[in-house]
């Protein structure tokens, strides 16, 4: 494996998936996939090593959706973040993702999320849990009227979720330190995505 992490672009449009790779190609060891297939067949050729994933969502052939499910039930352990031109809708509440940026998307912000996907592979699994449903639900709040939250059933279900998980890691993160970095950081993340 190598000493810097591994990121997977995997974006149907050439250009901008070799952008991307160019962008974060000075701190990440970064693979570029031009679609679904080409995708799962270099994670499969990785053997394990991908700590991220930039997956555009539509694709020709296999979608992001699609190969987000395949990452998922293969049981592949790293970070996914969709950048995409497809808007939020209520369905993101199902998928597997970490994040979910919409294009277009700038060098830094692209730089700041892989680097916080990277971060948050760190933490246990309830924690990166609390990470994923809180971008789903900045996201949603962020595109969605206070009404159509309030009238969806699955959005409140997420809300209660998110309750019941940051009691669940409290007891962990006050194992940590204030004056650990990382403790900041984690707070630091969990206010911007609110």
């Amino acid at each position: 494996m190598s000493e810097q992490p591994t990121v997977l672009v995997v974006e149907d449009e050439p250009d901008l998936a070799d952008l991307y790779a160019a962008w974060l190609g000075d701190d990440y060891q970064v693979y570029t996939a031009y679609g679904g297939q080409e995708a799962l067949e270099t994670l499969d050729d990785l053997d394990d090593e991908v700590g991220a994933i930039l997956l555009d969502r539509r694709m020709p052939g296999l979608s992001g959706d699609e190969v987000l499910a395949a990452v998922r039930e293969r049981g592949i352990d790293c970070r996914v973040a969709m950048v995409t031109a497809v808007e939020p809708d209520f369905d993101i509440l199902a998928m597997g993702f970490d994040d979910y940026l919409v294009k277009p998307v700038s060098s830094d912000t692209l730089r700041d999320t892989v680097a916080g996907l990277l971060r948050r592979g760190e933490y246990d699994s309830g924690v990166q849990e609390l990470f994923s449903l809180t971008s789903k639900k900045a996201m949603l709040e962020a595109e969605k009227s206070a009404s159509e939250l309030a009238d969806n059933e699955e959005y409140q279900e997420l809300s209660t979720r998110i309750e019941r998980l940051r009691s669940d890691v409290d007891e962990s993160l006050h194992a940590v330190t204030e004056d650990d970095d990382d403790f900041e950081e984690l707070f630091r993340e969990f206010d911007a995505d609110e």
